[in-house]
């Protein structure tokens, strides 16, 4: 659902900081993982907006992260709020009111003949994997990546929670990255685990760093929030970035915290 209807409050009138930018992951940092984001932090993103302008990145495609973020980035309230909007590492980016302006394609980079033997290669390892629970849709071929899960991306909530608890015990997506990393080093390919139940296949340089290009020249400061900020993490390689001031985040209520600590008290 939209969230026109949230609030009919305005954001608070206040001098914004133009040349700092706010740029977030979502899954784990704006939202619980794969969720939609809750009123309350719309609501308070609406308002931080009328201090610092605000971005997001997240690794799915836009279709995926609108509806986490309550509907058209052209329509709704908090969409609006966003100053740019990055999917897919930011291989695909828009510019508030839904503006395209950069796009990138793994199938380009690969060839068909490369990408063929990449996903052969994941279909016979995942069904060798000897795991309590298989779904459907165990690879979804995206613009600038491809989104590799073992128990498959048509899971539902309770077996995508029983997935991370499984995985954590057996590291079955690390051993899954190790023989990716072994099969396809020559391709120019980097692995990261990414959300709860898949692993992200990208070029190297495509991951969420591939956003900095549209907004490097435009703020003086770049303040990242993720979760995933250890290496194999997959928002380690912009945490870690010159470009940015990164900040490690536990859950959507600790983004909060920091957001209010560092621009909405005093």
């Amino acid at each position: 659902s939209s969230l026109q209807c949230y609030s009919e409050r305005s954001p608070i009138k206040m001098s914004r900081r133009e040349d700092i930018l706010c740029l977030f992951d979502v899954d784990g940092t704006l939202t619980k993982p794969r969720q939609s984001i809750t009123p309350d932090m719309a609501q308070f993103l609406i308002d931080l907006s009328a201090k610092v302008p605000l971005a997001v990145v997240g690794g799915s495609d836009l279709s995926k992260v609108q509806e986490q973020l309550g509907g058209d980035f052209k329509e709704s309230q908090l969409g609006l709020s966003f100053e740019y909007v990055f999917v897919e590492n930011g291989l695909m980016a828009y510019k508030l009111g839904g503006e395209l302006i950069g796009k990138e394609s793994i199938l380009n980079f690969l060839g068909e003949q490369r990408l063929q033997e990449f996903i052969n290669f994941c279909l016979r390892y995942i069904a060798d994997l000897d795991i309590p629970v298989k779904r459907g849709t165990f690879i979804e071929f995206r613009n600038g990546m491809l989104n590799v899960s073992p128990i498959g991306r048509n899971c539902s909530q309770s077996e995508r929670d029983a997935f991370v608890e499984y995985d954590k015990e057996r590291g079955i997506r690390a051993a899954f990255v190790e023989a990716l990393r072994r099969q396809f080093d020559k391709y120019g390919l980097v692995f990261s685990i990414g959300g709860q139940i898949s692993i992200d296949a990208f070029p190297a340089g495509w991951d969420k760093r591939y956003c900095l290009r549209f907004v490097k020249d435009r703020f003086k400061e770049i303040h990242f929030f993720g979760d995933k900020t250890l290496p194999g993490g997959n928002d380690y390689e912009i945490y870690e970035d010159p470009l940015t001031t990164g900040h490690q985040v536990t859950s959507p209520e600790d983004t909060r915290d920091q957001l209010t600590k560092m621009f909405l008290q005093g």
